[in-house]
Parts: structure tokens; sequence; C-alpha cells
């Protein structure tokens, strides 16, 4: 065992050899937190003595738990008899539920209903309550609620909007549902398990004291849920150890709570704190980028990367007019590399919009670059843009059936699958197209066998697509305008939940059409549609390929070679309604750390915005990360709270923040406690 301790940098041995007690391993980037974390597993296990059984370590995804258990089992003694237990949160909920679901009075041999069988039953409900609500919203409404233990009783007391109070509604009947069939869905592992443990105090105290030593990898990613279930497992001997990153907090979005890793030390007593600084991966500029951009966050617990490499190259930037220049631009870099012999897996574009990769894939393409893209679907093969192509197609070509039933309900316009399956089985009887048949219809010439209801919506479906015919034939000039006014595509996609993302990628393709009928005045909608096919339709190489990506889906990943393109402001960062700052500078920290030697962030002066081209600001993170000396640049210090937030005072109770000003080394918070107005120090609350 000495043998393996020998291989660890004095900190994380300080972490391994810790026994008793709540201990913050604080994890940079490219430390090696996961060597850290089996380590210590393999040394209580193997040198201590302790019982696998007694051990219990969750991570939050199988591939990372398989990882893991791989790398601990190799440390430890083959006198080990059985594994210990290493496996997901929701693995451990399923395991646990097994065992003891009855306490809740039912028996153990529910099953579990995946996401898809969740929206069908809430999809049943909503149409039973005759409540019109976006199904995928309503699922990630239920989701949320359950994560913050928000039972549907609760939540139909606190529902105030309308729409909320809908899907209070909802929740309250699905639930009752899946417990009636017993049911339990993905969230309910969790959930039901924190229920019967609170709900039990001797099974609490007998589960805690059956698991006296519990690790937890990526704690920062942790939500409310998970928290509490934590709190009740570690009840009896608070030796819990965490390992997580507070600067590599990036998924607020979905749930995760900062302050779960923030206030660790406060949550559990007599807390150890490690800290592993020494980065194994990139250069020392590449992490002096890192630490001063991320410096820039208040809300964080501080810690400095110190590269174990030393030296290597300054941090390049690249500035191009337009995202097509930044493609080629890109593309050419990329074939020097690969001509001077460089592995393609080393390669790798990440971008925090979706939509961004439109260009990348068109321009990678048109160089002959084979790409993979991980973590999402290539550009045209998203349903909002196969949407828009199919009804491209439709005005090109009324009698493409394919196309016609993919956007006759797109967006809703109450046509059923029965009244389609009619509608095809007379088309077909009479030897017409779907189209041709639907037009006769409604003219009098063939039988109408749907409803008048269905009948007049697809009367003034037909009327949309003659409109739009006879624009596309007229020229195309005005045409992507009245496109989006007729059809109303967003509407359908702005209630979802990744609705934002969605409409983002229709604005793309709106303001890549607009631009082609800028270049090309006599551009006719078949050549448009000719020139998409090429490009989505391209047989693209999945092995020794450059990766393009998200830096979400790039989380945990590293590159030899890395672009980060979109450093502008309202791309990178994002600003508007719901954007946090501290956590879009968290991203950056983040995409900057995935490079090893050799990183390249890249900016535009003019991009598709909102569906058209427009001058765009340079990214405050390039002054803030120390790489840009520029007046013009916006460089903050963020607050830990914003305008919207609702925090909590001792005295004055609930609030919401309407303003924060900086105020020495806190922020000044204007509040409005229920309509009493108070200036307050932001030490003096705490967010809720």
């Amino acid at each position: 065992m000495e043998d393996i301790l020998n291989s660890l940098n004095p900190a994380q041995r300080e972490a391994v050899e810790h026994i008793d007690g709540a201990m913050l391993i604080l994890a940079g980037a490219g430390s090696g937190k996961t060597k850290t974390l089996t380590t210590r597993l393999a040394y209580l296990v193997g040198e201590v003595g302790i019982d696998p059984a007694n051990t219990l370590t969750l991570t939050f995804t199988n591939k990372a738990a398989a990882e893991m258990r791989e790398r601990a089992l190799k440390l430890m003694p083959n006198k080990v008899n059985y594994p210990p237990l290493l496996c997901t949160f929701h693995k451990f909920g399923l395991l646990f539920l097994k065992f003891h679901i009855e306490k809740l009075g039912r028996p153990n041999s529910f099953v579990i209903i995946d996401s898809d069988d969740k929206k069908r039953l809430i999809r049943s409900i909503a149409k039973e309550l005759k409540i019109d609500l976006n199904i995928s919203f309503v699922a990630s409404e239920i989701s949320k609620y359950k994560n913050s233990l928000l039972t549907p009783e609760v939540v139909t007391a606190k529902a105030e909007l309308p729409d909320y109070k809908k899907v209070a509604s909802i929740y309250e009947k699905y639930q009752a549902n899946i417990t009636e069939n017993n049911l339990v869905d993905f969230d309910d592992l969790l959930m039901l398990t924190h229920q019967i443990l609170s709900e039990n105090d001797a099974l609490r105290k007998e589960t805690s004291e059956r698991y006296k030593y519990i690790m937890v990898d990526e704690y920062q990613d942790t939500n409310e849920l998970q928290f509490q279930l934590l709190q009740l497992l570690a009840s009896e001997h608070d030796n819990l150890c965490v390992v997580g990153d507070d600067d590599q907090s990036i998924y607020g979005w979905r749930g995760a709570n900062i302050r779960n890793i923030l206030e660790f030390a406060d949550n559990f007593k007599n807390c150890k704190t490690v800290k592993l600084e020494t980065n194994y991966r990139s250069t020392e500029p590449i992490l002096k980028a890192a630490n001063t951009l991320i410096e820039h966050n208040s809300q964080r617990l501080g810690k400095k990367l110190v590269s174990a490499k030393g030296e290597g190259p300054d941090v390049k930037l690249l500035h191009s007019l337009d995202e097509s220049m930044e493609a080629k631009a890109i593309a050419h870099e990329i074939k020097k590399l690969l001509d001077s012999g460089v592995d393609p897996d080393e390669i790798a574009v990440l971008y925090r919009i979706n939509a961004l990769s439109r260009s990348l894939e068109e321009g990678f393409t048109k160089e002959g670059l084979g790409f993979k893209l991980i973590g999402g679907m290539r550009f045209y093969e998203r349903a909002e843009i196969k949407d828009i192509i199919s009804y491209f197609r439709v005005f090109a070509n009324p009698n493409d059936d394919f196309s016609l039933l993919r956007i006759i309900n797109k967006p809703k316009r109450g046509i059923g699958k029965a009244s389609i399956e009619k509608l095809q089985k007379a088309a077909f009887e009479a030897g017409l197209s779907l189209h041709d048949y639907i037009k006769q219809m409604i003219e009098g010439k063939q039988p109408i066998v749907i409803s008048k209801k269905v009948a007049n919506a697809l009367a003034s479906l037909l009327e949309d697509i003659e409109l739009l015919q006879s624009e596309a034939q007229n020229g195309l000039g005005n045409f992507i305008t009245l496109f989006d006014e007729r059809i109303k595509l967003k509407d359908h996609y702005a209630g979802m939940v990744d609705g934002f993302d969605r409409l983002l990628n229709i604005d793309e393709f709106y303001g890549y059409f607009r631009d082609a009928v800028i270049k090309n005045p006599d551009l006719t909608l078949d050549e448009f549609l000719n020139d998409i096919s090429l490009q989505s339709d391209q047989d693209q190489i999945e092995e020794d390929a450059i990766t393009i990506m998200s830096i979400h889906a790039a989380k945990g990943l590293e590159f030899e070679h890395l672009f980060v393109i979109g450093l502008e402001e309202e791309f990178f960062p994002l600003l508007g309604e719901g954007c946090n700052m501290e956590e879009e500078r968290r991203l950056g920290y983040v995409a900057i750390t995935r490079a090893k030697s050799d990183l390249t962030l890249c900016y535009v002066d003019s991009r598709f915005y909102k569906g058209r081209r427009k001058m765009i600001d340079k990214s405050r993170f390039l002054g803030e990360a120390g790489l840009i000396q520029d007046a013009s640049l916006k460089i903050t210090k963020s607050s830990a709270f914003k305008k919207g937030d609702l925090v909590k005072h001792k005295i004055f109770g609930i609030g919401r923040v309407q303003a924060a000003n900086k105020s020495g080394k806190e922020y000044k918070l204007l509040i409005n406690f229920g309509g009493n107005k108070k200036e307050i120090l932001s030490s003096f609350v705490q967010a809720i």
C-alpha cells in the first residue's frame, strides 16, 4: 500500500489518509480527483481494514462508477472477497427501495418507467383534464418538484400563475396514478428513498450505521434532494467525504445547487478541507488564463491551479470577420496540425451555444475535414430544422407526402393521428397525393372523411402553403419573414424544456437563409434545398475525426489542441433573463481547462443573432482572463446575487432582490420584502 501512497502528491496523500469525520476534497481541473478517491477507498479497505460492506461510494454516471470500481479494485489486496458498493445515486435508490418500499405500503414488485412512459402518462392525464400544455415542459417541472422535495399538495398550494396551477393538477393526478399502479419514475428512486429514511428513524439509524464511510464524486453537481439524502445517510457518523470543484459547477439550469459545496463545511461539523491544486493536464499559460478568469467570481471557495507540466505556448486569439471566416480559419489551422502528424482525436472545437455548430459543420465539410459531433445532433438533423426544411419541401413540391405528414400538425392544429390515417386511406383509394386529396376534399370534389374542425384547420394550412409558394416564386427577399409570421413554428418549440436552444437554432437557420439570398438574389427554393441536402447528407467519418461539441458535453474531457469559438457578448457569456454570470464564467473556466498545451480562443465581428446579422462585441471573458487589454471591454466582478433572486433574512423573512451594487468586499442589495423595501448587505441574507 505504501507504493500506492508514494505515487500521490502531499495534498492527495493527506486526503487519502484522513479516516474519520467529514472531508471536502476541493479538486481543481486535472488535479487527479479520481485517483485520490479510488486510492482512498482502497486505503480504507486494504490498509485500515474497513469492511467493504461498510462503505458507499456514489457517482453520477454508470460510466464513472464502472471506471472507479475497476481502478479501486486494482489497488485493493486479493484478500477482499467482495467489492464495495460503488454506484450512481439512482442505482443506490433502486437497491434501497427493493428492500424497503413496503414501508410505504407498496410491494417491491414495482416497475420503473422511463421518460417516454412518463410523457405518455402525462399526455393522457392532460387530455383527460382538458389541459393544453407542452408535455416536455410539464415532465420537466414535475422532475424539478421531486428533486426539490415538493409534494403535489405543496405545489398545488403554492402555484399562482395559471400554467403552473395546471401543472400542479397534472402532477397530483400523475403521482396518484403511478403510486396506484406501483410504478416508480427516475426521480422517485431518490425521493421515495428519502421519504422512507426520514419517516423511519430506526431504519435511518440502521442504514447510516451500515454505511459508515460514504464518498461522493462530483459533489458540486448535487441537488437539494441528493444533499438531504446524504445528510440522512451520514447522520450517525458524519464520515462523509465529498470530492468536487465549485469552479466547475455548470449545471444550475438542471437543478444542481452550488451552495451544497460552498456550504459543506457549515453543514457537516468538524469538516476537514483539502485542496488539490496541482494540475497534471495543462501548461502554465492555459492555467494562468483560467485562474485569472475565475477570480472574478465572488461565489467560490478559492483555489489556484499550478501546472505540473510547466511552461508552454501562449494562449492564442483568433479574430475573424464572421462565422464563415472563423470556420475557414480554424479548418486551415487544423489542416496544418494534421499535416504535421497530429492525431485528429487530439483536436476539438467547443462552443457555448449549439446553434454555433452549423457554420463549423458547413466549413469543415467544404474543406473535407472529417468530424464527429458529440453530445448533440448535427444541425440539419435537429427536429426544429427538419421541420422548416419539410415545410420548404412542401412549398417546392406539394405532393411530397413524407414532408407534409411531418408538418401537418406542427405547430398543433388539432389534427390527430386518427384523422391523418383516414386521410391517407382515402387519398390512397382515390389515387391522389395527400395534398391533392385534401385540396379536392375542401373544394367539394372528394368525400369529407374527417370532422369539420379538422377540415377547417387543413384549409387554413393549405392557404398558408399556397401563399408561401406564391411568395417563393416571386423571389425570396421577404420569404423567411412571411414564413415566420404565417407558420409560427417558434410557438411550437418555445414552451419546451430546451426551447431556448431550439429557438436559437431556428434563428440561426433563418439568418443563414437570409444570408444565402443576399449572396445570390436569384436563388430559388429548389436550389437552396439542394445545397442543404449536400450539407446534411454528407457521410462523416466517425473514427479518427476532429471533435465538435458543446462545453457542457466536454466536461471531464481533455484535448492537446483546443479551439473555443463564439467568445462574444450575448453568445459567451449568454446575457439576459435567467442568465447567471458566475455560472457563465465557470463554463469559461471549464472550457479553458480542457486544453493540454495548445489553446485558441476565437471571436468574430458579426454573427447571426435572432435571425439577422449583427455586429457584436468581443467577450468580456477575454479581458477578465488577462488575454486582451481593451478599454471597451466590459469586465465585471460578479455579485453572488442578481436582480430577481429570492433571499431570506432572519428578521424580514423572504424577499426578492431588486438591485445589487458593490459595497467594499461585499454587495449592497435592494430587497423587496412583500412591499417593504430595504437596503441590506449581502452577508446578512441567504439565497433560496
